[in-house]
This record gives structure tokens, sequence and C-alpha cells, in this order.
């Protein structure tokens, strides 16, 4: 059989390992994963009794077009429901956009080290990836900007990035948008949004009545502790996203997700209590860093990178073999660093007390 050349050489999405084969591996009873970014309060109780409610529709198909979580959240976020595509997670969206956008003899830029979807999907639709270093770990517009030619199709922006953590500002992303040619897609990526504190974080969604061209993408996968049943959406022009709804596959979410989504939506005091934690765990890191004279990216998300100034790989052994699961920085274009997960604070003192265990052998 012949595939795509693309495909030749290309290594699938390598998630977290998982924490039965570490357990089995190393001969533990509990093991922490602090690897894939999930939320270590799981998701709101209202979550899993909607989907108790539905257990008994199992045999039917979805609505396809998830009118109800659709309703919900175009109210939630004060927008009109054309403007929303609901897929298996958000970066199904990122896929969709690519399988609409992309074709051999365009391109797509976006920054490094950054999310590895985007440009796995543009190779695998035969399009040129045009990649620009990160500066001081935040995307570097201007020269993101330079890259632009009559052939560029999309323009990725994840904000905050993953995995540095860090995050445009908006007099910078505002400037970006009016620089950027009209007939160019912009992607915001905004999977971590409803971790922000930054005061000076974008307002994209008011942006979208401005620029057509602008597309803002979000995920019940991080705060809203969903990742399992895999549902994100898009935000976008209402006519776009009705151009781009045949790349979208047929019962793309599922019926439990979307009435899971819909319930967590209204918890937000749950969000916020999240929100609150995750930065009292990123406290607990900063005071670990600023000890021991380690590098670190200020985070606006539910992680943390950390340059340990050895081999990222070799941190992960040690702390596997502990019974913690953390990303290699390797893997993420940061050889010397590993990214953890912001769980709570004992899991945070745990895999602390570890590192420095760790740092003193």
């Amino acid at each position: 059989m012949r595939v795509k050349q693309q495909l030749v050489g290309l290594s699938p999405y390598k998630p977290g390992k998982p924490i039965d084969e570490v357990k089995k591996e190393f001969g533990l009873n509990e093991v922490i994963k602090l690897a894939s970014n999930e939320n270590p309060f799981g998701c709101s109780k209202f979550a899993r009794e909607a989907i108790a409610n539905v257990l008994d529709q199992l045999a039917i198909y979805p609505d396809g077009y998830a009118a109800n979580i659709r309703t919900e959240v175009a109210n939630f976020l004060h927008v009109d429901e054309r403007q929303l595509i609901f897929g298996n997670g958000s970066d199904e969206i990122i896929l969709i956009l690519c399988r609409a956008l992309l074709t051999p003899g365009t391109n797509t830029v976006c920054a490094v080290p950054s999310f590895p979807q985007y440009k796995h999907n543009a190779v695998i639709e035969g399009a040129e990836v045009r990649e620009v270093p990160l500066v001081n770990g935040v995307h570097d517009l201007n020269a993101m900007l330079a890259q632009i030619d009559a052939d560029t199709k999309i323009v990725w922006v994840c904000n905050p990035n993953n995995p540095s953590g860090t995050y445009t500002d908006a007099e910078s992303f505002q400037e970006f948008m009016a620089k950027v040619p009209k007939d160019v897609l912009v992607v915001s990526d905004e999977a971590y949004y409803e971790y922000v504190v930054a005061e000076d974080y974008p307002s994209t969604l008011p942006l979208l009545s401005q620029y057509d061209n602008l597309m803002v993408l979000r995920t019940f996968s991080k705060a809203y502790g969903l990742a399992s049943l895999r549902i994100g959406y898009g935000v976008g022009n209402a006519d776009f996203i009705q151009t781009i709804e045949p790349a979208r596959e047929p019962f793309n979410t599922s019926l439990l997700a979307q009435v899971a989504a819909s319930a967590a939506l209204k918890d937000q005091e749950f969000i916020t209590h999240c929100k609150e934690q995750n930065r009292g765990g990123l406290e607990q890191y900063y005071r670990f860093c600023k000890e021991h004279n380690l590098d670190y990216y200020p985070s606006q998300g539910n992680f943390i990178l950390i340059d340990l100034q050895r081999s990222g790989n070799d941190v992960f052994n040690y702390l596997v073999s502990k019974g913690f699961i953390v990303r290699s920085g390797e893997a993420l274009g940061f050889p010397t660093s590993v990214r953890i997960t912001v769980g709570n604070t004992e899991q945070n003192d745990a895999i602390i007390n570890e590192l420095k265990q760790y740092l003193n052998s």
C-alpha cells in the first residue's frame, strides 16, 4: 500500500506516559501524572450528573450540529450560534482548518516551540510550514509577519503558548492583526484561556467583529476537566464557519461530551476555584525555582516549564521511577527542561521534594 509521501517518517502525537504502564514498569502502587495539563481537581459535579442522566441514550447518535451546547456557548460568549464550530477537542478544529485551507503550494506560519499539531496537520496536507523561533519564550509576531506571503493561508498564535506558558499581550496582538493580510486566517489558540490572570491578555472575541480573518479556539479539556470526553470549539466569522463545516466529520462530538460541557459551563464557581488553586500551585514552583536559581517562564497556563540545566530525559526518567509522570523538554524543544502540570498542593509539594532530592544527588 502506498500512503501519502508526507506520512513517511512522520511520528504520531505522543501523549504523556499512562499511569498503569508506569505502575507495572516500576512496581509502584501510586503514580501521580503531571504530564498532560489535565485538571487535578477533575470536573464539575454538574457534568457528572448530566452524564448520568443520559446513559440510557447511548444507542442513539448524538446531535451532529451540537445544537444545545452551541446555544449554551453562544449565550455564554455573547456570539451568534453560526459563529461556532465544535470538534473532538479543539485540536480537531486545527485539523479541520488545515484540511479546508492547506494544499501543496501553500504555506502556514507558526512559532516554535509551540503546539506540534499545527505543523503535524499542515505536513499531512502537503503545505510548507514556516516556523519562527520564540524570543524569550514569546511569539515573535514581527518575524512571523515577515514570513507571510501570497501563498500563506494560516498563521497560528498559541496564547498562552504551550509548552512555555508565556503569552502575547493585547497591544502586540492587535498591532499584528492590523498588519496581517485580510485573506490570511489568524488562529488564536486559547486552550488555557480560563487560567489566564494577566491584565493585558488580549480580549479576542470583540475583535471578531473587526477581523473576518480571525478565529479563536477554546476547549473543555483543560480547566473544565473534560479531557477524556474530547470537546472543544472554534469561534469565527459566520460565513467562514459555514464554508469549512463540510470538512467536519459527522457526529464528531459525543452525546456525553455535549451534555457534560453544557453542564460544566454553568458551574463557573468550579472554574474560579480551579483558577485560584492553580495560581497557588504556580507560586509553589516559583519559590522552588528561586531557591535553587533555576530558570523558568512565568506561566499563564496550568503548567510550568523549568530549566533544570541537565538532560530533560534524565530528569523525566528519575521522576517517573519515583512515581511522577512529567514531560521531558527534549520532546518539546527545550532539551534541559521539564514541563510539569500544576497539581493540587500535596502533589506539588511531593514532586518539588523529589526534585530537591534529584538536584542534591
